[in-house]
């Protein structure tokens, strides 16, 4: 039986295609969900994509939070769904509260697009599992508003509990505290980030690496060994 994985479209998401591309090629459905529809439709995992939805008036995802389709996924990723949010997508798992922290705008007050260097921390998590922790990869990066901030305790429970997934390597794009990039919450099964995996996933378009596709297998190795 082929895993399902829906990916959310806000007004203004940019990246939900993208998404359900890296998720075919994975091996897995990719699922259309429409953010104003709380049936999920019986997905396996959910990704929330980038882009800029509601045009991040507010905050970045502090509208997309109150979505329909977020009481769902709130709902189901307390259960233990997978969930995944990449960039736009990240930062509605802060507003949701599903991950600690908040986001707010680089510190050098600018958009920033780059091949971005990251080192992975975690590869236990649902959506990691296909990589090695200390592996250092390539994906796309891409915001305006990526900078990572929590109290202290928040960042010293996030380390001490193996929480951090991903860090910047060599330059730290956007002034998030202790170079992370990426997070998990204590169960491991709802991740966020800022780079863009979606985009690394074909030698011959995005990036022009692959190192992204991993997101996608990962959770189709977890999912078939729930």
């Amino acid at each position: 039986m082929t895993a399902r994985i829906g990916v959310v479209t806000f007004p203004g998401s940019l990246d939900d295609r993208d998404t359900q591309r890296a998720i075919r090629l994975a091996g897995a459905e990719p699922v259309a969900l429409w953010h104003k529809d709380k049936d999920l439709g019986q997905v396996d995992a959910v990704v929330l994509p980038g882009g800029f939805s509601y045009g991040d008036y507010l905050r970045a995802g502090a509208i997309s939070r109150f979505s329909p389709v977020m009481e769902s996924v709130i709902e189901q990723a307390k259960s233990g769904m997978p969930v995944l949010g990449i960039c736009n997508g990240f930062q509605i798992l802060t507003e949701a509260h599903l991950l600690p922290g908040a986001m707010l705008g680089n510190n050098h007050l600018h958009f920033i697009c780059r091949d971005q260097k990251l080192r992975v921390e975690n590869a236990d998590t649902a959506w990691t599992v296909d990589y090695d922790a200390g592996q250092e990869i390539h994906i796309p990066l891409k915001n305006m508003d990526g900078r990572y901030v929590a109290d202290e305790r928040t960042l010293d429970e996030l380390e001490a509990e193996g929480r951090v997934v991903f860090r910047y390597v060599d330059f730290n794009p956007n002034g998030s505290l202790r170079d992370i990039a990426g997070i998990t919450n204590a169960a491991g099964n709802v991740v966020g980030l800022m780079p863009h995996p979606e985009h690394a996933v074909e030698p011959l378009i995005g990036s022009g690496r692959t190192d992204g596709l991993p997101f996608f297998t990962s959770i189709l190795k977890k999912l078939v060994n729930v």
